[in-house]
């Protein structure tokens, strides 16, 4: 993930436009975290065709394999979304102006990786941990990023 993530932030011929408040960079951050949602409303939609399409007797009875994971996919990208989002967020505030281009960067990955994610659960459940990975591991690394930043750079502002 880091190597990809760097490589697309040199390689990749955009930049950020110039966000000098907080409340620009949330919105921007918004904007972009839209485009993460792609992979979940397209688990909704293809778990709601494979439910409708099920060969159960009763609709809330045991579910078969094909319907079970699409729902779990889409509620672990649900849980995993929230957490996106909120680091996300706290990460925008503290990044500088030059860094702003690994929001879109990280959405990105994130979309990338849910839909890796659920390839690999639909072909094997042990082939899932690459993409739940690739998922986790930036989650993480913005987490603690932020903590950093909240409790090391800028513990005076911690709740301003």
């Amino acid at each position: 993930c880091p190597c990809l993530i760097y490589g697309a932030y040199i390689f990749l011929p955009f930049d950020a436009p110039l966000l000098p408040t907080i409340s620009t960079r949330l919105v921007y951050t918004l904007r972009c975290a839209a485009f993460a949602t792609f992979p979940i409303v397209l688990g909704m939609i293809v778990s709601a065709i494979s439910r409708l399409c099920s060969s159960a007797l009763e609709p809330f009875g045991e579910l078969h394999r094909e319907v079970e994971i699409h729902r779990t996919y889409v509620s672990q990208s649900v849980h995993l979304f929230i957490l996106y989002f909120f680091n996300m967020a706290v990460l925008a505030t503290y990044l500088p102006q030059e860094l702003l281009k690994l929001i879109p960067l990280l959405t990105g990955l994130f979309a990338i990786s849910r839909l890796i994610f659920w390839m690999s659960y639909a072909i094997s459940r042990s082939f899932r941990a690459f993409g739940f990975s690739m998922t986790f591991l930036p989650l993480l690394a913005m987490l603690l990023w932020n903590l950093y930043g909240m409790f090391v750079l800028e513990p005076e502002n911690l709740l301003s």
